[in-house]
């Protein structure tokens, strides 16, 4: 799922969708069908535009302040990025100044463009926007995959690193894009890696598939199966993959399916999606979905004939998609970053993993950190605790 606000393109949609739900729409079959096909569609279609579910209520740019209505993201601690004027502008925001019942008051570090004044906007996870802001060299490429040209950032290792040919490649969420993993650049820089923020299939970046659809992670690793060709070609010779959100779902795919793991050293999860089906049934229950419109959403996607009324080319198997039943199929060192009041992918599954794989698998507990903003919350104990597994484990002495 998307780095910005807890309540997403792909919530809102769902919520809509239980507003019909337990209206008219269950007075009758035909309601019902709809409801399904619709929960259904929402789950597998890339979202374009973000809806504005913040208000900004005043800014101050002589003191350097801003004023937003109080929600669980604006309450915060920590720095993100509000999206204004329908996203045609971008700000970056930083610590809590002041709060009431109401509204909450924060420095205003910098309006990267547009005019910020009180109206609509959304809060997000995305701080760096342009690849130059971390403050490292970078280049753009283009990675030959499946579907034609995916193009992609690479920010190299310092030059006396370079040898040690340690790379991470970034896998985005849904409804996100490659700027999801700017934030990290600096973590892994640091620890002496070349960092390559990959674009999939159906992002707005990498080309469509001919359905336009997401495949969950069932279709978005052949991409990143690409991303560690590439990497492999230009000298890794120790590769972490890093997935955020839904990019966790690919991560996993790409390490049970690909045949390209030769140099792939462990995994990075950060609030993924472990267990779709774990995932669907939550974001049902917040926005209390009746129980059969949720599972006849969840079989419509399993199943072989409903290309018609959900647009997919192929179905797609959930069941194959639940890594704590599947558990024993993993073999790399994993990290598991997540927030208990994460209110988009909940956390127990990737606890549950970390239990059933406690040979291989480290968690990370966070609180108030939301969905994949556990940057953004405590930058310090993110990046401290991807440098201290890294060291601990995949630069350990005979790993």
């Amino acid at each position: 799922m998307a780095s910005g606000n807890r309540t997403g393109g792909f919530t809102k949609a769902l919520a809509v969708t239980a507003i019909a739900a337990g209206g008219l729409a269950l007075a009758t079959a035909a309601g019902a069908a709809y409801a399904i096909s619709r929960v259904a569609r929402t789950v597998i279609t890339p979202v374009r535009r973000r809806p504005q579910n913040q208000s900004v209520r005043a800014v101050d740019t002589a003191r350097g302040t801003i004023t937003l209505a109080s929600t669980p993201d604006s309450r915060m601690p920590g720095r993100f990025g509000v999206f204004f004027d329908g996203d045609s502008g971008h700000a970056k925001v930083g610590g809590l100044l002041a709060m009431d019942e109401s509204t909450v008051t924060r420095e205003l570090e910098r309006i990267e463009y547009g005019d910020l004044r009180p109206g609509r906007a959304r809060i997000s996870g995305y701080y760096y926007l342009q690849p130059e802001e971390p403050g490292f060299p970078v280049r753009s490429v283009e990675i030959p995959a499946e579907l034609g040209q995916a193009p992609a950032w690479v920010f190299p290792a310092d030059a006396s690193r370079a040898d040690e040919g340690r790379w991470v490649i970034q896998v985005h969420g849904w409804g996100a894009t490659r700027q999801e993993g700017l934030r990290a650049v600096r973590t892994f820089h640091d620890a002496g890696y070349t960092c390559l923020l990959a674009s999939y299939r159906n992002d707005g970046d990498a080309p469509d598939s001919a359905d336009r659809r997401y495949g969950l992670g069932g279709t978005e690793w052949h991409d990143i199966d690409a991303a560690i060709r590439y990497a492999i070609a230009e000298g890794a010779k120790s590769i972490v993959l890093m997935g955020w959100s839904m990019g966790g779902a690919v991560v996993l795919q790409t390490v049970t399916r690909s045949e390209n793991l030769g140099r792939v050293a462990g995994i990075i999860l950060e609030s993924p999606v472990v267990d779709w089906v774990d995932t669907l049934e939550y974001q049902a229950h917040l926005l209390r979905l009746p129980e059969p419109i949720s599972r006849g959403a969840i079989r419509l996607i399993e199943s072989t004939w409903s290309g018609p009324i959900t647009g997919q080319d192929a179905p797609i198997d959930l069941a194959s998609m639940d890594f704590v039943a599947r558990a024993a199929d993993l073999t790399l060192p994993t990290l598991i970053l997540h927030s208990d009041d994460d209110g988009f992918v909940p956390s127990t599954s990737s606890r549950a993993l970390a239990e059933a794989r406690s040979d291989i698998v480290t968690f990370v507990p966070f609180t108030v950190a939301l969905h994949t903003k556990l940057w953004n919350y405590d930058e310090t104990k993110w990046s401290t605790s991807i440098t201290e597994w890294l060291d601990g484990t995949i630069h350990a002495p005979g790993e």
